[in-house]
């Protein structure tokens, strides 16, 4: 039979796990919430600045009212998403191109956005590993050339906080696309820190490095 003492100190340890436990399940939890209320917040401050400019009152029903906002903004765009393709808009960018800074915050805007296709879809990938054996898993922003020829910028991020990284001209050959991973899975990666494998992520089964086309296979199917 286990002394006082000891089952003291043992009931002391279970509680204090347990409230490690319950802190980082509340954490993430707590953490959406925050940028939820922000943006609930904020939203609601533009979409009033915005009824106010129309002669509406959205101090009654704000809610309501910031519902509406949100749907009449996401309307908004929707519509400029046609208009962006369109040579008026090719127009309106070439001319805030010529502001100083407008295509660097461009740039890093266009990191996040899943949406791109063609030269400019951000692929997940895997290179020719820093050891003798084994691959890393990068990302490529874009599928253009580099400067060195039959080669293409690759990106590998660091972990926890992808806000650095390191960015190597790789040989074709050297190049294995994921098909099945995107930006936001590659980022779940790198935060999971290796906890959770890519293949887990993507709940797929790992598979041999020769069924991952290379990019130079990879455009020419996309041609």
């Amino acid at each position: 039979m286990k002394a006082p003492k000891e089952m003291l100190f043992l009931g002391k340890k279970h509680m204090l796990e347990l409230m490690v436990k319950g802190l980082f399940w509340l954490a993430p939890i707590i953490a959406i919430s925050i940028i939820i209320l922000w943006l609930y917040n904020k939203m609601s401050a533009l979409t009033g600045f915005l009824f106010r400019m129309f002669g509406f009152n959205p101090a009654s029903y704000p809610l309501l009212w910031t519902i509406i906002g949100v749907i009449f903004i996401a309307f908004i765009a929707y519509v400029i998403g046609f208009f962006v393709e369109t040579r008026l808009g090719d127009l309106i960018q070439k001319l805030y191109a010529k502001i100083p800074g407008y295509s660097t915050i461009k740039e890093l805007i266009n990191i996040f956005n899943t949406s791109k296709s063609g030269e400019q879809k951000v692929l997940v990938v895997l290179i020719r590993g820093f050891a003798n054996e084994g691959y890393n898993i990068g990302l490529m922003y874009s599928t253009k050339e580099s400067i060195l020829k039959d080669h293409y910028t690759v990106t590998l991020s660091m972990t926890p906080i992808p806000n650095g990284g390191y960015m190597f001209e790789v040989h074709q050959d050297n190049i294995h696309v994921i098909k099945e991973a995107t930006f936001d899975s590659n980022l779940q990666y790198l935060l999971s820190m290796g906890v959770k494998s890519l293949a887990e992520i993507l709940k797929i089964q790992p598979k041999e490095i020769e069924e991952f086309p290379t990019i130079k296979a990879f455009l020419k199917k996309k041609l």
